[in-house]
């Protein structure tokens, strides 16, 4: 007969997560872009619903080439590169375009800079095109993701015929459910972010890289 246990079962605790810090990166560089209106609205939206770090990543001005003669805009003294502000970010949110049923070029170049600095954490997207609102570039988006060990939150903000969607203040029409749009996609980025942040501290993620 087992004898009954007289001591407590010993827990090791449970780390309290850190503040989160969530990247957000501007999938254009085109001359004319429509992220640049998107992104007025969105970035103040995100400072108000979400209480730790955000580091708005436009990759016009990160740093990077991305060939056909593109001369990459220096980085200022102390600027952090961008592997390693992909590396400080917990999660990701995207603002995408759709060209030609997938998502930019310049954007593919900029994600394949870095591989282990995205293990391991979240992506939500924000799309924005023509009648699908982005969203084949973002099922695109997902799958190169997907490689990179990347969690893509299911839901989403997208705006179809993105042109008819914001006022001329550059605020969307259908303020209301945007809104709760938003709120939803970044009530599920966090929760991921803080499980994979605590996860991440717990026990070193291995990619197999």
């Amino acid at each position: 007969m087992n004898e009954p246990l007289t001591q407590p079962l010993s827990h090791s605790p449970t780390p309290a997560p850190a503040p989160l810090r969530l990247a957000v990166i501007l999938g254009s560089v085109r001359d004319g872009r429509f992220a640049d209106t998107l992104s007025s609205w969105l970035v103040p939206e995100l400072r108000q619903l979400h209480d730790g770090e955000l580091d708005v990543i436009d990759l016009r001005h990160a740093g990077l080439s991305f060939g056909w003669g593109h001369e990459p805009t220096p980085l200022s003294d102390g600027t952090p590169r961008f592997d390693e502000r992909i590396a400080a970010a917990d999660g990701f949110v995207f603002v995408v375009p759709e060209y030609n049923h997938s998502f930019p070029g310049p954007l593919k170049t900029a994600i394949d800079q870095a591989y282990a600095e995205w293990n391991a954490k979240p992506a939500a997207f924000v799309s924005y095109g023509g009648v699908s609102g982005g969203l084949r570039a973002v099922e695109q988006l997902r799958l190169v993701l997907g490689e990179l060990h990347v969690v893509d939150i299911r839901d989403g903000v997208s705006f179809p015929n993105v042109g008819r969607q914001f006022d001329v203040n550059g605020q969307p029409r259908d303020a209301q459910g945007v809104h709760q749009a938003l709120r939803l996609m970044l009530r599920q980025l966090e929760w991921w972010a803080h499980a994979l942040q605590v996860a991440r501290r717990q026990r070193p993620y291995g990619s197999g890289s």
